[in-house]
């Protein structure tokens, strides 16, 4: 059963990965005009990566908590590819922070920046924060739900990663509350590999945290309530490590 599953989750990934461009070249000519055309066609295409998900390769989702439709910084706890395609699809309009490397990528860069995804280079996330704060409070970034995650990285399940202080600072500067998110996505959509494992993917909106708090307060606040939540959604799904 195990190499039938892998060759199946082989073809879902490659799928998913072909119409990647299709959906960009079909929307290309609205989103170069309107960033209502690239949010539209990102929209679709994790639309698209849930519904192929759920019947190819038996990944369910749901979401639960309720996902902020004012401005905000979210929060989450990152696992894997698909906890970006599940946010995305759950707030009004989500922008990502993203590695600069993606900014010069054909069709996803170009939709990144439609999007108001923020490009931070490797080494030099501090500028990149106060540039992108700066833009925000002169009105130049799009209104919306502005996702980061704390730890910079994809953590597999189980593994400890530290939480980085570029969130309280967006926190701090932008004044708005913090939506922290939990997941247990990784353990059926991996990091890194091939193979995908049937289950529910959940993707959890925790209690917002309002602006005010100091940095210690706040990064305490934020790695336990995340953490924890992200520690129960997966042991709920029979995770033990």
């Amino acid at each position: 059963m195990k190499p039938i599953r892998w060759v199946i989750s082989l073809i879902f990934i490659l799928q998913m990965y072909v119409m990647m461009p299709i959906f960009g070249l079909v929307f290309l000519p609205w989103a170069l005009v309107s960033p209502k055309g690239a949010h539209t066609a990102c929209w679709l295409y994790a639309r698209y990566v849930m519904w192929t998900a759920r019947w190819m390769v038996g990944i369910k989702h749901e979401v639960r908590g309720t996902p902020p439709t004012e401005e905000c910084l979210v929060a989450a706890k990152h696992q894997s590819f698909f906890d970006i395609i599940i946010i995305f699809s759950h707030v009004p309009w989500g922008k990502f922070i993203m590695k600069r490397e993606l900014l010069y990528a054909p069709i996803i860069g170009q939709y990144s920046y439609r999007l108001g995804c923020v490009p931070v280079a490797r080494g030099k996330r501090a500028e990149a924060i106060k540039k992108m704060v700066k833009d925000v409070q002169a009105g130049l970034a799009n209104p919306g739900q502005l996702c980061i995650y704390p730890q910079g990285t994809r953590v597999s399940p189980g593994a400890q990663t530290s939480y980085k202080v570029g969130t309280y600072a967006l926190y701090r500067e932008l004044g708005q509350p913090c939506v922290p998110v939990a997941v247990n996505v990784g353990l059926f959509w991996p990091r890194k590999g091939i193979m995908r494992t049937p289950g529910t993917a959940v993707v959890e909106f925790l209690e917002p945290i309002e602006p005010g708090l100091d940095q210690a307060a706040f990064m305490e606040r934020l790695e336990t309530a995340i953490e924890t939540r992200s520690n129960e959604l997966m042991a709920e799904a029979g995770f033990t490590g």
